[in-house]
C-alpha cells in the first residue's frame, strides 16, 4: 500500500497536474474582448396614455428638492401608473460607429432599447431592422471609436472545442459563462433558416443576443434559444452562426429588410423507411409532400413525391437543407435543380419567387413615421404638448409632458418620463418652442424654476444651468 502511494505522489500528482495545465484559460479572451458586449434593455408600454402620466415614483437621491417634498406626500402615488415591461438581453458591437448585433424577439416589440456599455455609458438605440425567421436584429447607437468584436468562420468550428459565452442572465452583466460545441447544423422545430451550433455552455434569460466566442476570441455564434422543461438551462443551448447573422445584417443595413428566396413546397425528412419504400440506395434530399398552386416550384413542374437532392448544384443532404439554401438564393434568380422521380434523377429549371417580410420592422417605420418625433432641448428633455384629452384627465389649461430624458441635471434632480411640466420661472408653459425659447435665453451659471405636476403633486423644481448639463 505505501508503494502505491508513494507512486501517487511521485507520478500520479504530476499527471493530474499536467492534466489541470492543458484546461483552457480565458481570462485574456475577456478582458481583450469582453468590452464590446453590451446590455440590452426594451421597454414596451401596454398602458393607455392616461397612465402613461402617472408613472411610478423611482427612488429619488436625497439631496433632490423632490425627496422631502414626496417624503410628506407619498398617498397621491397610488394613483394608476404606467406599466413598462422591461425585456433584458444582451448584443455585442460589431462596428466601432455603433452598430450592434442582437436577437430579434429581445426588440422586436420594444418602444424603446437602451444599451449599456461596459463602461457604464447608457444610450437610446435605433433599431435598424428585424428579422423573426433567423431571430436576428440589428441596432445602432450614436457614438464612435467603440471596442468591436472579430468575426470568426463557424465552418471552421469542430465539435468538443471549446467556447464561451458573455452576456447578462437575469440582469447579471457581463457574466462569462464556458462549455464545448456539443453539435453544429442543428434543425429545430419552426425555425427552417438557422443551422444551429448546439453547445453545453449554460445560457439562461438574458444571455439572448450575447456572443458566443472561439479560443482566439473570435465570435462565431449568437446565443438565441436553450432546451428547458424547466425554464432554466439544462446542458442545451443554441446560438446561430455568425456568417447567418452578418448576411442578415447586411440586409437590414441596406434596406430595412430581407429579401429572401421561396419556390413554394411542403417538404419532409427522407427517412430510411421511406427511402428503401422508394427504392433509393440512401436518404439524401428532401420529400415534397405538396405543391403551391401557381408557385415557382408548380411552375418548374415539381410534383408530390419527387425527392429534391440538389438546389443551385448545393447537395441537399436534409431536408432543413432546402430552405436555407433557396431563403439564402436571390429571388427571381433562375436556379437548377436535381430531381428524383419513379427511379429516375432530372434536372429541372425554377425562377426563384420571394418570401413575404414580416411586417414588424415596417410598421415600427410606419409608427415612428407618423408620431412627430420630440424635440431634446438643453436640459437634455423631449417635450411635448397635451391633448386637450390629456388636459382635461389632468385638470390642466397648460403644460407639456416629458417623453424622453437624456441624463443630466433634470434627471438627477428627479424629473422623470411621464411628469408635466407646467410652468418655467413665473410664467405658464404654452408651446414646446414657447419653452425652448425660453431656456434659451437664460445666460449660463443662472438658476430656472420649473413647476412639475406629477399625479397629484405639485412642486417647482430648481436648478442651474450650466455648459455641461447634459453630461
Amino acid at each position: 500500500m505505501l508503494k502505491y502511494l508513494l507512486f501517487f505522489l511521485f507520478f500520479g500528482s504530476s499527471t493530474v497536474g499536467a492534466q489541470l495545465n492543458e484546461l483552457p484559460n480565458f481570462t485574456g479572451l475577456v478582458e481583450k474582448y469582453g468590452t464590446a458586449v453590451v446590455n440590452i434593455s426594451a421597454t414596451q408600454s401596454t398602458s393607455d396614455i392616461n397612465h402613461q402620466m402617472l408613472p411610478e415614483i423611482p427612488g429619488i437621491p436625497e439631496d433632490s428638492p423632490f425627496y422631502e417634498f414626496f417624503k410628506r406626500h407619498m398617498q397621491p402615488f397610488s394613483a394608476p401608473r404606467k406599466s413598462e415591461p422591461r425585456s433584458l438581453g444582451s448584443g455585442f458591437i460589431i462596428s466601432s460607429d455603433g452598430y450592434i448585433l442582437t436577437n430579434a424577439h429581445v426588440v422586436e416589440t420594444a418602444d424603446e432599447v437602451t444599451v449599456k456599455l461596459n463602461d457604464k455609458r447608457e444610450f437610446v438605440a435605433e433599431i435598424i431592422g428585424t428579422d423573426r425567421k433567423t431571430d436576428i436584429a440589428l441596432i445602432k447607437i450614436a457614438a464612435n471609436d467603440l471596442p468591436k468584436v472579430m468575426q470568426g468562420n463557424p465552418d471552421n468550428l469542430k465539435v468538443g472545442e471549446w467556447v464561451i459565452a458573455i452576456g447578462s442572465p437575469f440582469g447579471f452583466e457581463h457574466s462569462v459563462t464556458a462549455g464545448i460545441v456539443s453539435a453544429k447544423g442543428r434543425s429545430l422545430a419552426q425555425e427552417n433558416y438557422v443551422p444551429f451550433i448546439q453547445t453545453d455552455v449554460a445560457i439562461n434569460p438574458g444571455n439572448s443576443g450575447g456572443p458566443l466566442f472561439n479560443m482566439k476570441g473570435e465570435v462565431v455564434g449568437i446565443n438565441s434559444q436553450i432546451y428547458s422543461r424547466t425554464g432554466g438551462f439544462m446542458g442545451l443551448s443554441f446560438a446561430i452562426p455568425i456568417n447567418v447573422a452578418t448576411e442578415i445584417a447586411d440586409q437590414l443595413k441596406t434596406s430595412g429588410k430581407i429579401n429572401r428566396g421561396r419556390i413554394g413546397v411542403m417538404i419532409q425528412e427522407v427517412t430510411k423507411d421511406l427511402a428503401e419504400s422508394f427504392g433509393l440506395t440512401n436518404n439524401n434530399g428532401a420529400l415534397v409532400v405538396s405543391v403551391e398552386k401557381n408557385s415557382p416550384a408548380d411552375r418548374a413542374g415539381i410534383k408530390a413525391r419527387d425527392i429534391i437532392l440538389k438546389f443551385d448544384d448545393k447537395d441537399i443532404a436534409i431536408s432543413a437543407d432546402l430552405p436555407r439554401i433557396v431563403g439564402n438564393t436571390k429571388p427571381n434568380s433562375k436556379v437548377s435543380m436535381q430531381v428524383w422521380r419513379d427511379g429516375l434523377i432530372k434536372t429541372v429549371k425554377v425562377e426563384v419567387g420571394e418570401t413575404p417580410n414580416d411586417d414588424v420592422t415596417e410598421n415600427r417605420k410606419s409608427k415612428q413615421k407618423s408620431k412627430k418625433e420630440p424635440i431634446t432641448n438643453r436640459l437634455g428633455l423631449a417635450l411635448s404638448e397635451l391633448t386637450s384629452q390629456q388636459k382635461k384627465q389632468l385638470d390642466v389649461t397648460n403644460g407639456l409632458l416629458v417623453e424622453n430624458i437624456q441624463p443630466g441635471i433634470a434627471s438627477r434632480l428627479g424629473i422623470r418620463v411621464g411628469d408635466v411640466i407646467l410652468g418655467f420661472n413665473s410664467k405658464d408653459v404654452k408651446s414646446v418652442e414657447h419653452f425652448n425659447e425660453m431656456l434659451n435665453q437664460v445666460p449660463s451659471g443662472k438658476n430656472i424654476a420649473l413647476l412639475v405636476k406629477r399625479g397629484d403633486v405639485i412642486n417647482f423644481i430648481t436648478m442651474k444651468l450650466n455648459d455641461d448639463l447634459k453630461k
